[in-house]
Formats: structure tokens, sequence, C-alpha cells
């Protein structure tokens, strides 16, 4: 090649002399009084090296990037990559030396060819349809021959004025890092809307059973910890450095999904709705004939208690839960067991090597944090505690409805005891454990205690024109509620503790307190606390007391609940002081037929 480049510009310079009408391309010639050597030399390294490409290309016979399977492209495009890197040291070891003779950068002229001919080959190949892994791989793999090729046009133009900065301004680049990042956030937008699916699809056809006596949560439930765990596998398959960024993107969308189907999981209702509604204040009338109806009725049909459950038969009680709060309790199992994986997800990340690498977005918090589904956890809790309460008063106050508050005290204390609710309740109880989770057992045994709690005094305090109470059925009261108590003591035993079930009846005990307490008592109590919570001073002012809101927070300190008490009892000073302070009507009774 050194004898032969000199024998071919002299032909080149005969042709242009002596040919009549031979002129030189445009890209040949050069400025005023410029030899054109250098820029014949240009083009010959550009053609040679385009031929050179198109014959390696038939050699792997390659026909574009058209082969059978993706695979098989991208592992023709990962070995064209080494072939082409090859080609550039090979033209750099034999052909450049002798070439810079004529032209100062002919390596970089070649590198930036065989650049120009592979981008065009990856350009292609990001067309088809290939997988993420396979992708980035070719990717990674393009990202180094653009790094040698650079390399070889830098070392190549060490002595050029500019370092070479003209050639390389020819080289498009390839981008690799941005277009790694552009598929993963693709890939992880994708996985985001295919967990978006199956919440949408859980909606359409989750019945709340459970998916086996094994396994004693939602089917959908399963579907989704199952998604999110073969999501997490494959993104770290994926052979790149894992960015904090993309981890973070992937992370947050997958809490979006939890937090998303947490909420359905929890849409349930509210507890108001099993809450009956308070009946209207009305004081107790002395003669009140409803009285002596129902007294008549209780001769009429003997010794039998007008109270028992319809679901006894002989000694034998059965539970009164009904379908739709087990099926609560199946929603509570599905978010306790969403929790164990989360917790089981985030120790699994927390020992990756791939994620202790990534400095976390939470390292400066002065608080530290423990988990990377921080917001799907405490969602978690949050709708745990709501579907065990929504349980709880459904079970209560519409199961148990019957032998409970629609039944404890009616006509009179001593004839409508709660020994039928308490062997209900105990079933029901005993019901519970055997559907609920060990984990879930505590908390929806507690809403459960905090419902009956709740359902004894409604039944003290609104229990509407069936209920009339004197002082001398205090002790039978007070009774029951130690016997109601004593439910969640034994049944509930290494779940619910005794403090725990005291710290809870406190109000109760308070308001069966001002059951035992004379009409006189109450109404100085009741004239105190009134007076205070209106800021009106003392009684002995003159002015006229209020009447005090029904908040439903029932306790021995406030106005209404005393009040309520008041309008309970069945006595000469109650109705004076009932009718004198506020007008109060007698109650107009409305019999229930038995």
């Amino acid at each position: 090649m050194e004898n032969m480049l000199p024998l071919l510009f002299s032909a080149t310079k005969i042709l242009e002399e002596d040919v009549p009408y031979y002129v030189n391309s445009p890209q040949e010639k050069g400025d005023a009084g410029e030899e054109p050597t250098g820029n014949r030399v240009d083009l010959y390294v550009r053609s040679s090296l385009r031929n050179a490409f198109a014959q390696m290309l038939e050699d792997l016979n390659i026909n574009g990037t058209k082969t059978s399977e993706p695979q098989e492209v991208s592992e023709v495009l990962i070995k064209v990559a080494r072939k082409t890197e090859e080609l550039g040291v090979k033209e750099r070891d034999i052909f450049s030396p002798i070439l810079k003779k004529w032209h100062p950068v002919a390596a970089g002229v070649a590198a930036v060819t065989l650049h120009t001919c592979y981008g065009t080959l990856l350009k292609q190949y990001l067309t088809s349809k290939s997988s993420l892994n396979e992708t980035v791989l070719v990717l990674q793999r393009a990202g180094k021959l653009e790094k040698a090729l650079v390399q070889l046009v830098v070392e190549d133009s060490v002595e050029c004025e500019d370092g070479g900065k003209m050639i390389v301004r020819e080289m498009v680049p390839y981008e690799v890092d941005a277009l790694i990042v552009r598929l993963m956030k693709q890939w992880i937008q994708e996985r985001l809307q295919k967990g978006k699916e199956y919440i949408l699809r859980a909606k359409q056809t989750e019945t709340w059973n459970p998916k086996s006596k094994t396994e004693p949560y939602a089917h959908s439930a399963a579907e989704i910890v199952s998604f999110v765990k073969e999501a997490m596998e494959n993104f770290f398959e994926i052979p790149i450095n894992v960015s904090e960024t993309l981890f973070y993107d992937l992370i947050d969308g997958l809490e979006n999904v939890f937090v998303d189907y947490i909420t359905f999981v929890a849409s349930c209702g509210s507890k108001q709705s099993y809450i009956p509604t308070l009946p209207p204040l009305t004081r107790c009338s002395r003669d009140s004939k409803f009285f002596k109806l129902w007294k008549k009725a209780a001769c009429n049909i003997g010794t039998e208690d007008p109270n028992q459950s319809t679901s006894n038969e002989g000694n034998q009680v059965r539970p009164s839960t009904s379908r739709g709060t087990q099926r609560l309790y199946i929603r509570l199992n599905t978010l306790y067991y969403l929790t164990a994986q989360l917790n089981s997800l985030d120790k699994a990340l927390s020992i990756s090597p791939k994620v202790t690498s990534i400095k976390g977005r939470f390292a400066n918090r002065k608080q530290p944090v423990t988990s990377y589904f921080e917001q799907s956890l405490s969602t978690l809790q949050i709708a745990s505690q709501h579907v065990s309460e929504v349980a709880a008063y459904r079970l209560i106050f519409l199961d148990s409805n019957s032998v409970f508050y629609g039944s404890l005290y009616v006509g009179d204390v001593a004839s409508a005891r709660i020994r039928p609710a308490v062997r209900i309740l105990k079933q029901n109880l005993t019901l519970l454990c055997a559907i609920v989770t060990d984990r879930a057992q505590r908390l929806a045994i507690k809403e459960v205690m905090k419902a009956s709690f709740e359902a004894f005094l409604m039944v003290l305090l609104a229990g509407g024109s069936t209920r009339v109470f004197s002082r001398l059925d205090h002790p039978m009261i007070e009774e029951d509620f130690e016997s109601l108590k004593r439910v969640f003591c034994t049944c509930a035993e290494g779940l619910i503790v005794e403090d725990m079930v005291e710290l809870e009846a406190e109000v109760v005990e308070g308001v069966v307190v001002l059951m035992g307490q004379t009409t006189e008592q109450l109404v100085e109590d009741f004239s105190s606390v009134a007076s205070d919570a209106c800021g009106i001073g003392g009684v002995s002012t003159g002015r006229k007391l209020p009447m005090p809101p029904t908040t439903g927070k029932w306790n021995r300190s406030d106005p209404n609940t005393v009040l309520r008490v008041l309008c309970s009892r069945n006595d000469r000073v109650a109705s004076h002081f009932l009718k004198k302070t506020f007008q109060l009507a007698k109650r107009r009774p409305t019999i229930k037929m038995i």
C-alpha cells in the first residue's frame, strides 16, 4: 500500500492534466493551492471500511437483523460489535501508520466510519421486539464499542491542533445510558399497568372466600403478592447497575399498587351503618300502660324466656355469625397476609447486594425508616383497624341483635338478663378464632369487646321506650356487666389481658355507677356537670339549663349521659325534674309482639 498510493496519486494527476473533461469530485478538492491527496485518502478509508463492514456481515451470514428468533438477533449484534472493535484495532495497527503520511487522522476516520455502520445496524435492532434483558446486553456492548472507537480517534488525534474534536463531532452518539434508562422506565410502567389489571380483576371477581383451608385469605391477594415478587425478581435480573432513581420508581409504583388493593380490601362500609338510631329523649311514666301490657303478655306465655335465642336447640347454642361477617374476617386475614408478605419483601431488599449499594433517599432523615413500603404498611394498619371494627359492630349490632341490643333488659331487668347474649357471644368468639388467623385475632377480639361494651351502654342509655330502670336494678346490671367482661378475660385468654379489659370497661362502669345513685343525686350531678359544660355557673343563678347535645361519647361526667340515666329512671322525682327543666313528654310505648 505504501507504494500503491503514490502510484494512485500520480495516475490521478495525469488524468486531471491530460484527459479532457476529467474533473475531480467535490470531495477531492481541497482549499486553494492545497494538495488534495489527504481528501482522497479520507474517501479511500471510508469506502474501504464500509466494504469491510459489509463483508463482515456477509461472512456472519447476516441480512440486516432479520433472523428467526429475537434472541438470535441480540447474540448477532453482540458478536458484530466485537468484530467491529477488532476491525478498528486492525485498521489502526496495520493500515493507519502508512496512511498517516497523507492523512493525519486516518485511524480516526476509520473509527468514525465503523461507528456509523454499527449505529445503523443498532437502530434497526431497536425497532425489533426483543426482551429487555437482551436489549440491555446489546446496548451495553454497543456502549463498550463506542468507547473503544472514541479512544481510537483520541489516540490518533494527539498531534492534531484540535485534538481530534472535529472528527469526533462526526460520531452521532449511541446514547446507550439514556436508551437503557428509557427502556427501564417503560418496562416499569408496563409492570405497574399489569398490577392495575390484577386489581381491576379482583374488584370484579373477588368473593372473599378463603383461598384454601391452610390459606385463609383472598385469592386475589396471593395474585398481587406473586406479581410483586416476580416484578422485583425480574428487575434485579436485568444486567445493569441499578440506579437509585429507577429503584425508587419501581418501589413507588408497587406502593401505589399495594395501596390501591388495600383500599379495595378495606372498602366494606362503616360501623355507623350497624349502630341503631338513637331514640328521642323522653321521660318514663310511672303508671305506664306498657308495663301492664307487657306483664300481662309475659303471664300469657308462661315461663318461656321471650329473649331466648331462636338458634338454641336443646342445650346446643349455635353462633350467630352471619356469612357477611365471616367474609369480613377473610378481608382481615387478607390484610394481615399482605403485612407479612411486605415485611418479607422488606427483609429481602435489605440484604440484596444491589439495593445496599444504592444510596437510599431516606438516608438523611432524622427519624430512621425501617421499610421500603412505609406507606403500604401504614395503610395496612389503618385498614386492619377499620375492617376489624366493621366486623365487630356487624357481629354485635346485626348478627347478635336478637339476644343483645334487641332484647337485653326489655320490659324489666330481672326477666331479660344478659345470659343468652353471653352464651351466643362465647360461641361467636370461638368461631372467630377458628376463621381469623392467629396474628389478627387480638385486634379482632378487642374490637368485638369494644362493640359489646358500646352495645351495653346503648341498652342503658338509649334503649328506647321498651326499657326502664330503677335503683334496685343496679346490682343485676353490675353483675351482668361483670359476666360480659369475664367472657373476654376467659375466652380470649392470652390475647386480651385483664388490664386491657378493665381499661375499655372504665366508661361503662362509670355509667353503671350512675345507675346505682339515687334520683336526687343524679339530679344534683346533672345540674353540676351541665352548668360547668355551658359555663353558667351553679344552678342557684336562676338561669335555665340548656338541653345538652348528644355526642354519643358516653361518660359519667357527660351531661347528656347523666340526663339519659334520669330519663330511664321510673319515679316521680325524675319525672318532675325532667318536665320542669326540659318539658320532656312522657313515653309513648311501642309494644313488641313476642
